[in-house]
């Protein structure tokens, strides 16, 4: 072979081996992120049934100070909650020690303090499970069930961004009426043999009440996140108007992503993945009412978006309100982790892990088999959007590595 062929055939061996290398080196850095996600998530899956017991892993610690210890500011919960049954346990049972008026909002709902001095947020129920709520996607009252749900749903997203939520009967003449406050108490009323309250809201009504089946209540019960974290709250960029006739921005201009990355705190740091992440969570439950949302106080965007508030949500099983994703189909990002959960998920996984999860809830069943089926529709409906943005953009343009921090630079 003459030299000058010899030079050219180690020249293209040399850069098969570089191209190799790097291909391989490629591939071992996206297998491991890949491998750590599938463990995560196969661990999930082990822990999806949460039995609630009374025992205590660490017995010199009340229920309540395990799950104040749990909230940092990227999650409300670690993924290995060894004593999660026993402080749901605790929410459903505990005893109550005094029952008010829910904190100011449009909805009803009643502020729980238990035994030793937690407190928890009580929806009541008003829909049977099969109700369709027609209208607007955010028409209608809170869903208890809907806070139920989405809970789980966000254990098996991996986002672990939602306050703890168990159903709970109470009995509102035997465990409500007596710790009552003047106010909450001026609300009870007798509707047939039901007793009925309808507490202080922007909605409340005295001709709307919420109503037991007899003096027993089914509700969902929302532990308070502890006060050492105190709360911000932040308009949604991709709130609604609520207002017939005028239309959001966003609903409008298709380049209105542009405009909020440029804007703090979706500039810079993780707060645009956490509004995509929501849009999806949101999607899947069909909560259309996200007009704000909260964050840790002067976290200056590090902090979690803190999924509060998903009782606007399971409505209408047969309502897919696209416009929901409009953070992912605007923006076409969406972080690695969440794209390999979604992915997971498909072919029934999703439905079959809910189901699961829930089933041990003293509410259950949660949902409706529609509503079960709905979020296997909607889940194909998200990664057919992502491929869409893959196909216009590709993939590492729209599939943002989430280990590190994002920045709009």
């Amino acid at each position: 072979m003459k030299l000058k062929q010899r030079v050219v055939l180690l020249a293209i061996l040399l850069v098969i081996f570089i191209f190799t290398k790097v291909f391989l080196i490629d591939n071992l850095d996206t297998s491991a992120a890949h491998r750590e996600d599938q463990r995560a998530f196969q661990r999930m899956l082990s822990g999806l049934r949460v039995a609630l017991e009374p025992r205590l892993e660490h017995t010199l610690q009340s229920p309540w100070e395990i799950a104040a210890q749990w909230v940092v500011p990227r999650e409300v919960y670690p993924e290995d909650t060894p004593e999660l049954g026993a402080v749901m346990h605790a929410m459903s049972t505990k005893k109550i020690i005094k029952a008010d008026v829910g904190y100011k909002g449009t909805q009803l709902k009643a502020l729980l303090v238990l035994e030793g001095g937690q407190k928890v947020v009580f929806k009541p129920k008003r829909y049977a499970r099969d109700y369709i709520v027609e209208g607007e996607p955010y028409a209608g009252y809170d869903r208890h069930n809907a806070e139920v749900a989405a809970f789980h749903l966000d254990r098996i997203l991996g986002f672990r961004r939602a306050p703890l939520v168990v159903g709970r009967f109470v009995n509102l003449r035997t465990e409500i009426k007596p710790v009552a406050t003047e106010q909450l108490l001026g609300t009870f009323m007798t509707v047939g043999n039901n007793t009925c309250f309808y507490g202080k809201c922007y909605y409340c009504r005295e001709t709307e009440p919420a109503c037991a089946d007899g003096d027993i209540m089914e509700g969902s019960v929302t532990l308070w996140l502890p006060d050492v974290w105190p709360l911000q709250k932040h308009r949604h960029p991709w709130g609604r108007t609520y207002r017939e006739g005028k239309l959001a921005r966003w609903e409008y201009d298709e380049s209105y992503c542009d405009a909020v990355k440029k804007t703090s705190p979706y500039d810079s740091g993780p707060r645009l993945l956490d509004i995509i992440d929501t849009a999806i969570f949101d999607y899947l439950i069909g909560n259309a009412d996200r007009h704000h949302y909260e964050s840790f106080q002067d976290d200056e965007g590090a902090s979690m978006l803190i999924l509060l508030d998903n009782a606007k949500s399971f409505g209408n099983p047969a309502l897919d309100e696209r416009s929901i994703l409009a953070p992912l189909y605007q923006c076409c990002i969406i972080r690695v982790s969440t794209w390999n959960r979604l992915n997971y998920l498909k072919n029934g996984v999703l439905k079959s892990a809910l189901k699961t999860a829930m089933s041990h809830d003293p509410i259950s069943p949660v949902l409706s088999t529609p509503h079960l089926d709905a979020l296997d529709q909607r889940l194909l409906s998200i990664l057919a959007t992502v491929k869409q943005c893959t196909d216009q953009f590709g993939p590492d343009a729209v599939l943002v590595e989430d280990r590190m921090t994002l920045s709009h630079l």
